[in-house]
């Protein structure tokens, strides 16, 4: 059990390290990535309300009609989610628009690429605060995880899990505002399949590797993705690899 809320605090470590370095604590980014987080709150609320409300008008009995309205909300979540990271990413535009009017030089403080970025963390950490809560919580007792003859594994995956869950969010933040800025309505598109295919795995639970091993797969999918969108090369990731091997600092336009 202590290894389960080892691992568990370890994302969350990786991600409050991912957004001190990234991040960097300034207002705008500070403000973007709360806002986002509010959004995904409010997705999530409404869609929990309209399953919640379902679930009730429903036969509890009817186990297959219970499972049906699972995957349901599942699935309308997710669309309910990235909808709403659809009217963020409509909302920061016109708060760029109008940073720009205020601005002396005529620049905004804050590029849309950042926005993205930062709106993303802010989904992600959203996301997964809301999960890691509730795991700490099952994990005070008073059942036992494998008690009779499941998995024992159900926390320390559970906390990859939210880990990769958050990373895509970060990831898919960039795709998808790259796709909007640019009318690349593919790649909004792929954003919602991969975020269907990874919420959809987690019903191969208790078979854990069913869910871990194509969520880690989409992940880095999307990473190397989001960092071709963001500029990067592999000639760049390489020569940053060589500074970090020769102990050197990788300066810019070198």
């Amino acid at each position: 059990m202590a290894w389960d809320q080892w691992s568990t605090g370890t994302s969350a470590v990786l991600v409050v390290v991912l957004v001190h370095v990234c991040i960097r604590s300034t207002v705008t980014s500070i403000t973007v990535g709360s806002v986002g987080a509010f959004f995904w709150l409010v997705s999530l609320l409404l869609s929990s309300l309209i399953w919640f409300i379902a679930v009730k008008a429903s036969d509890p009995q009817d186990e297959p009609l219970q499972k049906g309205l699972l995957i349901f909300g599942v699935m309308f979540s997710v669309l309910l989610q990235e909808a709403f990271r659809f009217l963020y990413y409509k909302l920061l535009r016109k708060a760029i628009e109008g940073l720009v009017a205020l601005s002396e030089d005529g620049c905004s403080p804050i590029s849309i690429q950042q926005m993205a970025y930062v709106a993303g963390v802010g989904f992600g950490l959203m996301s997964g605060a809301f999960s890691m809560i509730n795991l700490l919580a099952d994990s005070l007792g008073p059942g036992t995880v494998g008690i009779h003859g499941d998995s024992q594994l159900y926390f320390l995956t559970s906390a990859f899990m939210t880990m990769v869950l958050i990373f895509l969010h970060t990831f898919w933040g960039i795709i998808f505002f790259h796709g909007c800025e640019h009318r690349c309505w593919w790649e909004i598109a792929a954003v919602v399949i991969m975020h269907l295919t990874v919420s959809g795995s987690t019903f191969c639970n208790p078979l854990y590797v069913g869910s871990l091993v194509p969520s880690y797969l989409v992940m880095a999918t999307a990473a190397a993705w989001a960092y071709m969108l963001s500029g990067g090369s592999a000639r760049n990731l390489r020569r940053f690899l060589l500074c970090l091997q020769s102990g050197a600092s990788p300066q810019l336009g070198s």
